[in-house]
């Protein structure tokens, strides 16, 4: 409880030191939105993208069968008598 009063108490004199300024807008932010602009398709053309790589539906048993197959790595694989034994 103590703990958690204090991180109040900073939260609050923190939020007193001035304002945060979200105006600004990095070199590559500005050429990504004016590519964006000039070109809208990029926009569906990366939901594709990532539906195709990342989005995937998550299978449990999959996911357990995958973590019970890894193989433990040699403490130091660099060893010069690694590949002898």
């Amino acid at each position: 409880m103590l703990e958690s009063q204090h991180c109040l108490e900073y939260l609050e004199e923190s939020s007193e030191m001035g304002e945060v300024n979200t105006s600004y807008v990095s070199d590559h932010q500005t050429w990504m939105n004016e590519q964006l602009a000039k070109n809208p398709q990029w926009v569906e053309d990366q939901k594709a993208g990532r539906a195709l790589w990342w989005d995937k539906k998550q299978d449990v048993d999959t996911t357990a069968r995958n973590a019970g197959s890894k193989v433990p790595q040699k403490s130091y694989p660099y060893d010069v008598n690694f590949f002898g034994e």
